[in-house]
């Protein structure tokens, strides 16, 4: 079982990495499945919080995020566009075998046992490696550590040395 976890300090910056990586990782001709941040500047009016992300394999983009209007402090992700884009991803776990699963964040979806859980049980099972991103709060980071059983190797904050750890998961 091949699992890795990053984390960057600072608000996006795992998402940044992660994105990153997996676009250097595409170059290099590697078959992704999963999700990452789509990395764009919002126009003006925007919530800083909205998120596209695109799902892997493909160019397909989703928004996970919802308005929910002005002054709200409540939960801003979309259950039904975070279906949708879980289903895209077990679909294609399913159908092509991927070289690496790639999560942007197990965020708290997943550490209540939905979300991309399963697919990343999926792709472990058929000895796809995972990289993931952790940020956000201690409880998500316990909930990976209890679903990962503690054997995830935590990655620095390189996109270099993130790189180099898929590429050498995919000779094991």
């Amino acid at each position: 079982m091949k699992i890795a976890a990053i984390g960057v300090e600072g608000r996006g910056e795992t998402d940044r990495l992660i994105s990153q990586a997996a676009a250097e990782l595409e170059k290099r001709g590697l078959r992704l499945s999963g999700i990452a941040k789509v990395l764009q500047e919002l126009p003006d009016g925007s919530h800083q919080c909205d998120m596209d992300v695109r799902v892997f394999p493909g160019t397909g983009t989703i928004r996970i995020t919802q308005s929910l209007g002005q002054g709200s402090t409540g939960c801003r992700l979309n259950p039904a566009a975070i279906a949708e884009a879980v289903s895209s991803v077990e679909e294609s776990i399913g159908s092509d075998k991927a070289d690496l699963f790639v999560l942007n964040k197990f965020g708290p979806e997943e550490a209540e046992g939905r979300g991309f859980r399963a697919a990343i049980a999926t792709a472990l099972e058929q000895d796809v490696p995972v990289l993931v991103g952790l940020s956000g709060g201690a409880a998500n980071k316990a909930a990976f550590a209890e679903f990962s059983a503690g054997l995830a190797e935590q990655l620095p904050a390189d996109v270099d040395a993130v790189v180099e750890w898929c590429l050498a998961a995919q000779k094991v």
